[in-house]
């Protein structure tokens, strides 16, 4: 089973659709999907996700390169991971790779590898940022939902009786709760709607 995609741009049959059909038509495959759009920015693939579903164990999915598939090497990893986990193969053209093989399992298994290590790679390099930016004492995290000013903004207009802590937030783009969190002199003061009066109830008890 085939899959293609088109990619503004690209050189032959790399990101013409019809091309890749041809190209996956002449590699054996008896049924081909084809996404029209590049799928950048995470646009829908709705062939993709049909290929997928129609995919058996024992089927091989063929692409004509790997990018046709996937734009990250941890994603391709992913994608072929759950794709063995279903008995169903893969096979790019361009690349020579076919998991059906064991020189082909062998490299998705060096793939595997690489992709853990990049991101072991990753994950230590943004500590050691963060180590760093701790150490020259910048601050980290969230930047707060009020700056400074705002704050002192917000105490001018709560001076004024005939503003509302609601009007102020509305009017600051922040919540109610966000506002009694960054002016403490309201502290005391909870969030809670006034209840209903009960207008079904006189004044004496039955």
């Amino acid at each position: 089973m085939g899959y293609g995609r088109g990619s503004a741009g690209a050189p032959s049959e790399a990101g013409n659709p019809e091309e890749q059909r041809a190209a996956l038509l002449d590699a054996g495959c008896t049924r081909v999907f084809v996404d029209q759009s590049s799928g950048k920015g995470g646009a829908a693939r709705p062939e993709f996700d049909a290929c997928l579903a129609a995919l058996s164990p024992g089927d091989v999915l063929v692409v004509v390169r790997l990018d046709r598939l996937t734009r990250s090497l941890p994603q391709l990893v992913a994608l072929v991971g759950e794709l063995r986990s279903r008995g169903v193969g893969f096979r790019s053209l361009h690349e020579g790779l076919d998991t059906t093989t064991p020189g082909g399992r062998l490299v998705f298994h060096v793939f595997a590898a690489l992709s853990e290590f990049l991101r072991e790679l990753l994950v230590e390099g943004t500590r050691d940022g963060l180590a760093a930016a701790r150490a020259r004492g910048q601050r980290l995290g969230r930047p707060p939902a009020l700056s400074p000013e705002q704050v002192s903004q917000a105490r001018a207009m709560l001076a004024r009786p005939e503003n509302s802590v609601a009007s102020i937030a509305r009017l600051l783009g922040v919540s109610r709760s966000t506002l009694y969190k960054h002016v403490p002199e309201l502290g005391g003061r909870q969030i809670v709607p006034p209840e209903p009066h009960d207008e079904g109830r006189s004044g004496l008890d039955n």
